[in-house]
């Protein structure tokens, strides 16, 4: 399962070897200097909009790469079993946001939060 952590001034969004796969895309890395806001989602899949580009996706129970919707490029990795996670909005990157399903999305947001 993806993970969201600190590397000294940045964000990483490390993504398993499948997730690498089905989304076409390596790990993500972002200044915390574009850290705009964190927010705890509690319908995380239902929060993923767009048509994918390049990814996976199957409604209601996986999204996983690059979503664009209008002016907003997400790039999401959730999954069925983790119903809850975390919007990340960017500024100044190659995404907007990154969604992330994640079991205790209140503690990755206040890891995120106390970094910024």
């Amino acid at each position: 399962m993806a993970e969201l952590s600190r590397d000294d001034e940045e964000l990483v969004l490390t993504l398993t070897t499948a997730e690498k796969a089905e989304s076409l895309h390596g790990d993500i890395r972002v200044p915390f200097s574009s850290v705009q806001e964190v927010e705890v989602v509690e319908d995380i899949i239902h929060a993923v909009h767009g048509l994918k580009l390049p990814g996976s996706r199957w409604p209601g129970r996986f999204a996983i790469g690059t979503f664009v919707h209008d002016d907003t490029k997400t790039f999401a990795v959730v999954h069925h079993d983790t119903a809850r996670g975390v919007r990340v909005r960017l500024a100044d990157g190659a995404f907007s946001e990154l969604l992330v399903g994640c079991a205790n999305p209140e503690a990755i947001a206040a890891s995120i939060a106390k970094g910024s």
